[in-house]
């Protein structure tokens, strides 16, 4: 046996204003999880507490809760000294009882179809990672989107894909799907880091709907037209002035020996919008030692098409990249856009290794650059935290380049899965919220490795946006300028 301190929410809404937190220590034993400590509160302390379980084995999704501010299930979370416990992000019945009525009754049940045969085996195979939902509710309290904007929330739409495939329901789900909020997700991936039983919403449900969607001309206006730019011109960004890939031989040298060899999958974002943030990459890359092969007929990704459902010529977007890059014998791509990267990694098959610029970077080793006299915030891009699974090595980068680094939370900016473009009011207001994020930092600077991120936290803060490679790149000036001989 043990004892820990535990805090837990409590609000009773016949005296309290508002939940207030309490703190108790309790007796549990070894490997004890979350549920068995509110037993002990509830048992030992105060039987008025109120909460919910049932199977106590993570199969009913009755005991979700936040601890330390993630959703959960109670009866799978180890208890730990110190921990917070809080009902989801619902309105709160009381203490960590919240009401799950209004999510539950979005939630579709089938329309039965007479004389409907069973789906086929391909169907139900399909079917088979959408119907573990334990309508636990962890996903809707951690949906960014919820936040600002009426959408259903993850499960609900997880739900109508199900209802979808199901050749016995005859419900249109796809009107359904839009009128509940269809094109309002982010594909942040919160849902499915917050999932016990790790269902992909996003991508086997959302973006699958929008697909449908999309064979009954029911994309958005704005999606379309970024469909049309790429289909016409390989690009998803419109050319305004001289485009990286304009500026650039197809071999980068580095300065001195080459330690390394990659190939350079620019994305449209940095190759016709920003192209001055990927020209500072490749200084980076030089001065650390790695050759940069760069093909010039490398196009879009596809990630705006897939993400808002306009996949019909998707498979000619990666059959081109990939043998532009197979093409030269190249064993490792290196990406500078979360997106890029998360669209490489995740939505095609490759021969080649595909890497972010930070695992590049991480991997070889940097020179070390002169600390730049400045206080910066990171800002984690959904595409790369969640979509790609790194989190340090940015953050190892930065800490090496600024005199200090400020940690702050983790939270789409809203400028995701066709948002920004598609449905702007929910991209501001989710902006602005990040921007209030940024200015609790006190921060000079937020650094990103996203030009989506880049752009849309500009517009909702005034503090400047910086690319990490940027940052690097200051820094290795700085350290020249002062190594410089006065006088």
């Amino acid at each position: 046996m043990k004892k820990i301190r535990i805090k837990v929410s409590r609000f009773n809404p016949a005296v309290d204003a508002e939940p207030h937190l309490e703190e108790y220590t309790v007796e549990v034993n070894e490997g004890a999880r979350v549920l068995h400590a509110l037993h002990a509160v509830h048992d030992d302390h105060d039987p008025t507490l109120a909460y919910r379980y049932c199977c106590g084995a993570g199969q009913c999704g009755t005991c979700a809760v936040r601890v330390n501010g993630e959703p959960v299930l109670a009866c799978m979370e180890e208890a730990r000294d110190g921990m917070t416990v809080e009902p989801l992000v619902l309105p709160v019945l009381k203490d960590l009882v919240i009401d799950m009525e209004p999510v539950i009754a979005k939630i579709a049940r089938i329309c039965p179809r007479p004389d409907a045969e069973l789906p086929p085996k391909e169907v139900i195979e399909e079917i088979k990672p959408l119907r573990d939902c334990i309508e636990c509710l962890c996903c809707v309290s951690a949906c960014p989107a919820l936040l600002v904007t009426e959408f259903a929330g993850p499960t609900v739409l997880r739900q109508e894909m199900r209802l979808a495939l199901d050749p016995r329901d005859s419900g249109d789900r796809i009107t359904d799907a839009i009128k509940k909020g269809l094109f309002y997700c982010t594909t942040c991936k919160r849902c499915v880091e917050v999932c016990p039983k790790d269902i992909d919403t996003p991508g086997k449900a959302i973006e699958k709907l929008r697909e449908l969607a999309n064979r009954r001309g029911l994309t958005l206006p704005r999606h379309q037209e970024v469909a049309r730019l790429v289909q016409e011109t390989g690009r998803s960004v419109e050319r305004t002035k001289v485009t990286f890939l304009e500026q650039v031989p197809e071999v980068i040298e580095p300065d001195g020996p080459v330690r390394g060899e990659v190939g350079f999958f620019v994305g449209c974002m940095f190759n016709g919008r920003v192209p001055q943030t990927a020209l500072d990459a490749m200084e980076v890359m030089k001065r650390n030692g790695i050759r940069v092969i760069i093909p010039h007929e490398q196009v879009c990704c596809g990630s705006p098409l897939i993400r808002t459902g306009q996949t019909s010529f998707v498979d000619d977007l990666k059959e081109r990249n990939i043998e532009a890059f197979t093409s030269r014998g190249i064993k490792t791509v290196m990406t500078i856009c979360a997106g890029c990267g998360a669209t490489l990694k995740n939505d095609y098959e490759t021969p080649f290794v595909v890497k972010d610029v930070t695992e590049v970077l991480t991997d070889y080793g940097i020179e070390p650059p002169a600390r730049l006299d400045i206080r910066a915030t990171y800002h984690d891009p959904c595409h790369l935290l969640r979509g790609q699974g790194i989190r340090e090595q940015p953050r190892e980068l930065l800490r090496q380049t600024v005199r200090e680094f400020v940690e702050m939370p983790a939270q789409c900016c809203g400028a995701g899965g066709g948002v920004r473009s598609g449905v702007p009011e929910e991209a501001m207001a989710l902006g602005a919220m990040r921007g209030e994020a940024v200015r609790a930092t006190g921060a000079d600077v937020v650094v990103t490795v996203c030009p989506f991120c880049e752009f849309h936290i500009a517009d909702c803060t005034d503090v400047p946006v910086k690319n990490l490679t940027t940052i690097l790149l200051e820094g290795y000036r700085k350290k020249d300028a002062e190594q410089e001989p006065s006088g």
